[in-house]
């Protein structure tokens, strides 16, 4: 199962294809676990899977697509309690 990260990301990240970006990097890593957009213009991600793979990802989001403008990236990193199967966009 490997580890889990729970990242919040801040900036312009709504409405500028961020959560599709995030599911397309999540499958190309292999990675389980969802991703959603908040009520205050951010995005939650929670990921789950081995540290290289979850380290590759928090990079990407600290990116984000051309159209996003990322400014601020806080992880928090745990071991998971809950497996997920699959990667969703909520």
């Amino acid at each position: 199962m490997g580890e889990q990260v729970k990242c919040s990301i801040s900036g312009l990240v709504q409405g500028v294809g961020y959560r599709w970006f995030v599911f397309r990097k999540a499958g190309d890593l292999h990675i389980t676990g969802w991703v959603r957009n908040s009520p205050d213009g951010s995005v939650e991600c929670l990921a789950q899977g081995p540290r290289d793979a979850l380290e590759s990802l928090v990079n990407a989001l600290r990116h984000g697509p051309r159209s996003a403008m990322v400014q601020d990236v806080s992880c928090e990193w745990s071991i998971p309690s809950r497996p997920y199967d699959t990667f969703d966009i909520r």
